[in-house]
């Protein structure tokens, strides 16, 4: 028995999220049928790095299971994408050791949220950007605000109520807002996420950036430990899981 671990992505736009779920296709359900079908019929749990909600997308999720199939490690990417549907794909397969856990074992996450700034409607993009009116003004609002995030802290205001988590403590080490043509990049990088914190501080800085609360509110809204003191959850289509860090480089990249 070999266990392998892949970088996978998908477009999550007709996804009610990672995790299986009695009602509604999931990421999970789809990865797994998969496994079924090139193991004949025999059942293949998997385990994620982590769980994103409906119409969340990801480059960069990892995904491990456990095998006796004799395929070349170069011949998995192959062999998965031949039945995953087209909306999901293995961009890499690589083997690690029996205890290795692709999840308690990261040492950090990147997420990336797009955002558009223009007026005009763009039906091209409603799937994979979040387009909020307000206009946003203010970039170098919404930069100062996020330099307050960086740092380890209680991270409850962030943090959807809809969790089990006791401990709300993360590092985020990097919030960087790129300006790219008609949109703005928001990437996160820390050490992990808790349930929708990224969202949250996502529609938090857009109402820094429309003028509806100052940057340095970020420092009070840490302190409050409420959820009602942030702003509002930003949508799930505008999220990427970018990438996944573990101590060592699994794919060589």
């Amino acid at each position: 028995m070999t266990r392998y671990v892949c970088r996978v992505a998908y477009d999550g736009t007709a996804f009610s999220g990672y995790q299986v779920q009695a009602n509604g296709r999931t990421v999970q359900t789809a990865f797994e049928q998969s496994l079924k079908k090139l193991h004949k019929g025999v059942v293949v749990e998997s385990k994620a790095s982590g769980r994103t909600d409906a119409g969340v997308h990801a480059k960069g999720q990892m995904i491990q299971f456990d095998s006796e199939l004799g395929i070349a490690l170069e011949n998995w990417p192959i062999a998965l994408n031949a039945v995953l549907p087209p909306d999901v794909a293995v961009m890499a397969v690589a083997t690690v050791p029996d205890d290795f856990h692709v999840r308690y074992d990261t040492t950090g996450k990147e997420y990336r949220y797009r955002i558009l700034r223009g007026r005009q409607k763009d039906v091209f993009r409603r799937n994979y950007t979040y387009q909020p009116f307000p206009l946003i003004t203010d970039v170098e609002a919404m930069r100062a605000a996020a330099g307050h995030l960086l740092g380890t802290h209680d991270f409850t205001s962030f943090c959807s109520p809809r969790t089990d988590v006791v401990d709300k403590v993360r590092t985020i080490t990097e919030v960087e807002i790129v300006e790219e043509a008609d949109e703005l990049l928001l990437r996160y990088r820390g050490s992990g996420f808790l349930y929708q914190m990224v969202r949250i501080l996502t529609g938090t800085l857009v109402e820094v950036g429309q003028g509806k609360r100052p940057p340095d509110s970020v420092k009070d809204i840490l302190t409050a430990k409420d959820r009602d003191a942030a702003g509002p959850t930003a949508p799930g289509h505008g999220l990427y899981l970018w990438d996944v860090f573990y101590d060592t480089d699994l794919f060589g990249k």
